[in-house]
């Protein structure tokens, strides 16, 4: 029986009239990829910033290693790193002096932060340009020290929020082989993607959210099941279908 890490039980959240999540429930189990699927203002984001302590539920609790966000903040935060879309790196600064400063901010002591900086740069195919500025850097390479960055500490649940966005073929493959030799080695991970591909090759199981709700939850096989043949149904077939051909801009 697999253990569950994560357990979200009927999150609600809303903005002034606006309800972002309705009574949204689901289980991440240990060593599992989990995809958190949905088109723009599905929900996802607020359900992310609720699981990851930035955003109190209006109703509803999650648990992260058997610790409450409500009530344990602080020893969830401990359990969590967080590879957020938006790129938080200083450009001034080389790849290893931006680890080692995330890694300080985590409660690393300075040795044990340049030696983890050293030993994620080298998984991320960084080592060479550990004392290249950001600034220099392709917008693949700034992703895979985005990454590199979240895994400071070695959480136990790694959140990645569309981790691929903009880059090359060859640095999204480098990404899919680290995300899943962090699998092998027992990280849990919570994943968040537009690319149906991505979805498919890497999760373990999937929730496709609209409309703030979790409308299907299955692995990616049994969702294209119930839409036709796996063989030759994609997940965005599923996904069409489920949440619509309308624009969501």
């Amino acid at each position: 029986m697999a253990e569950a890490f994560l357990v979200a039980q009927g999150l609600h959240k809303s903005f002034n009239e606006h309800k972002a999540v309705n009574g949204v429930s689901f289980t991440i189990y240990k060593g599992e990829i989990f995809g958190l699927l949905g088109p723009n203002g599905a929900g996802k984001t607020t359900t992310i910033r609720m699981l990851s302590t930035v955003l109190k539920p209006d109703r509803g609790d999650v648990t992260v290693g058997e610790y409450s966000i409500r009530h344990d903040a602080d020893a969830v935060r401990s359990l969590i790193g967080v590879c957020p879309q938006e790129l938080a790196l200083y450009e001034d600064l080389s790849a290893l002096d931006n680890m080692v400063f995330f890694g300080r901010m985590v409660g690393l002591d300075g040795k044990e932060a340049q030696a983890q900086a050293m030993a994620h740069l080298e998984l991320m195919g960084l080592t060479e340009r550990a004392k290249g500025k950001i600034a220099k850097f392709s917008g693949g390479m700034k992703r895979r020290v985005n990454l590199a960055i979240a895994l400071m500490g070695y959480p136990e649940l790694l959140f990645l929020d569309e981790p691929t966005v903009g880059i090359d073929p060859q640095s999204r493959n480098n990404i899919y082989e680290t995300i899943e030799g962090l699998r092998d080695k027992g990280m849990t991970i919570l994943y968040t993607t537009h690319y149906m591909e991505e979805a498919d090759r890497l999760c373990d199981r999937v929730a496709i959210m609209d409309g703030g709700r979790i409308i299907a939850m299955d692995t990616p096989y049994q969702l294209k099941g119930q839409a036709g043949s796996p063989e030759q149904v994609t997940l965005e077939d599923v996904f069409l279908k489920l949440t619509g051909r309308s624009l969501r801009d």
